[in-house]
């Protein structure tokens, strides 16, 4: 016993050891409470996505015909509201954007965001999209509360508005001064509930791309628990008469 459970930890401990904490992301997650059953927020996602994001992120390993059939998306729709490049409905969702591109303007190639919500989480990628604040010494003139020293411009910005970082008192003396908050200080097109709104249609649809097969998975999940039970009572049965006799 003491040995499997050395064991476990010794496998536990990369996991546990590569897991940022809050403090280390600079500010702690929201719930972004996605749905993913919730197609009409998964239509809504993809939509925003393709919009405001796929001009410099791609979704290398999803096809756009796929995404369509599981979220409820009929091909012309698809054809006239989402492909606007002669990409065709079986590609991959790529872009145009080169590495090289990404390095030169951004300072580092631009990532793939198929797996973004599995390599972070769905949390994350929420409170990512509200945390960005005016930051004078960043090459865009923004920074972000859970990426320190983001090479991403703030392209929501029009939507959110603005933010400034409101600082604390260091903790200790020479120390950086912690963030306590953040403040509008331009309004944008959205008020604060629809941003959030949109923000989690857009993590609700990167969650699903990260997992395509998850929501029927979880239902074969359903009928492999019941096959169990049900083959749990027949055996249970059967040891019952075969055992009958032993005594």
């Amino acid at each position: 016993m003491k040995r499997l459970i050395a064991a476990s930890i010794l496998l536990l401990g990369p996991a546990l050891a590569s897991t940022p904490s809050f403090a280390e992301e600079g500010a702690k997650l929201e719930s972004a409470g996605i749905d993913l059953t919730d197609k009409p927020s998964l239509q809504r996602g993809a939509k925003y996505f393709v919009n405001y994001c796929m001009g410099c992120h791609s979704l290398k390993y999803m096809r756009w015909n796929r995404m369509a059939e599981d979220i409820g998306i009929g091909q012309t729709d698809l054809r006239k509201n989402l492909i606007f490049t002669g990409a065709k409905p079986g590609d991959l969702m790529t872009n145009a954007m080169r590495p090289e591109d990404g390095t030169k303007w951004f300072g580092t190639a631009v990532p793939d965001l198929t797996l973004v919500t599995r390599w972070r989480s769905p949390d994350w990628v929420y409170t990512y999209l509200k945390s960005f604040y005016l930051d004078d010494t960043r090459p865009w003139g923004v920074n972000n509360l859970v990426f320190p020293k983001v090479g991403m411009p703030d392209v929501l910005a029009p939507l959110q508005g603005e933010q400034k970082a409101i600082f604390g008192k260091p903790e200790e003396p020479g120390a950086a001064p912690p963030i306590e908050r953040l403040e509008p200080v331009k309004a944008g097109t959205l008020n604060a509930e629809q941003y959030d709104a949109m923000v989690r249609d857009i993590t609700n649809f990167l969650t699903y791309v990260g997992e395509p097969i998850r929501m029927e998975r979880r239902h074969i999940g359903i009928y492999v628990l019941i096959f169990i039970a049900v083959f749990f009572v027949l055996a249970y049965l059967l040891k019952k008469e075969y055992w009958k006799d032993v005594h």
